[in-house]
């Protein structure tokens, strides 16, 4: 594949993926409660969702998503419930400035769960590569050798863009020090992933 379509799909990429959405706003949310160390399973399963949702567009499988339309939806809604549910857990969570007290962590397998069903079922990521990017592409000539290109050109824009957003999270993590800032930190963490929740039940 040539370096301009790269390009201009990685400028698309960026645009699409670098405005703070219900994704992002899980991210941060999880990193400024619980810090960045446990949530790389939940980066993992993001970025293996929308490398599924890449070869769907590639190799002309966007049938199938419309095809078991049910199965997608009934993804997007796991997602949304355990969204709410760690919502709950943020906003209840113990406060303990000197680690002695540590609310318990999820399993990596179930924060890559989450990740996983936030990323299949979110409908912006699900338009960009099903509607959009053929507008951007011409997925009829895209043969293995450019679907991988396509793939590593995704996995480093989202890399980079995921990864400044825990470092900022993480940095806002550090100043919260006293024992009322991790209070709050964690009331706003909760609502940051209620508010993801609601912005992926309510979109269509």
């Amino acid at each position: 594949m040539d370096a301009a379509s790269l390009l201009i799909f990685a400028g698309a990429l960026l645009v699409a993926a670098g405005s703070p959405g219900p994704s992002i706003a899980a991210l941060v949310a999880r990193v400024i409660a619980r810090g960045f160390r446990d949530v790389f399973p939940f980066l993992a399963a993001m970025w293996i969702g929308e490398a599924i949702w890449l070869s769907l567009a590639v190799f002309g499988l966007a049938f199938v998503a419309q095809s078991f339309h049910y199965l997608f939806l009934a993804i997007k809604w796991a997602g949304v419930v355990y969204l709410v549910y760690l919502a709950w857990k943020m906003w209840r969570a113990p406060v303990a400035t000197d680690g002695s007290v540590l609310p318990r962590q999820d399993t990596p397998l179930r924060l890559f769960s989450a990740g996983m069903a936030v990323t299949l079922g979110n409908p912006k990521i699900m338009m960009f590569y099903l509607a959009l990017l053929p507008t951007i592409i011409d997925l009829a000539s895209v043969d293995l050798v450019g679907w991988a290109e396509l793939t590593a050109t995704m996995a480093v824009v989202l890399i980079g863009i995921d990864l400044t957003w825990v470092l900022a999270a993480a940095q806002a993590r550090r100043l919260l020090k006293s024992a009322p800032a991790m209070r709050l930190a964690n009331r706003i963490s909760a609502t940051m992933m209620a508010g993801a929740a609601a912005a992926i039940a309510a979109r269509n």
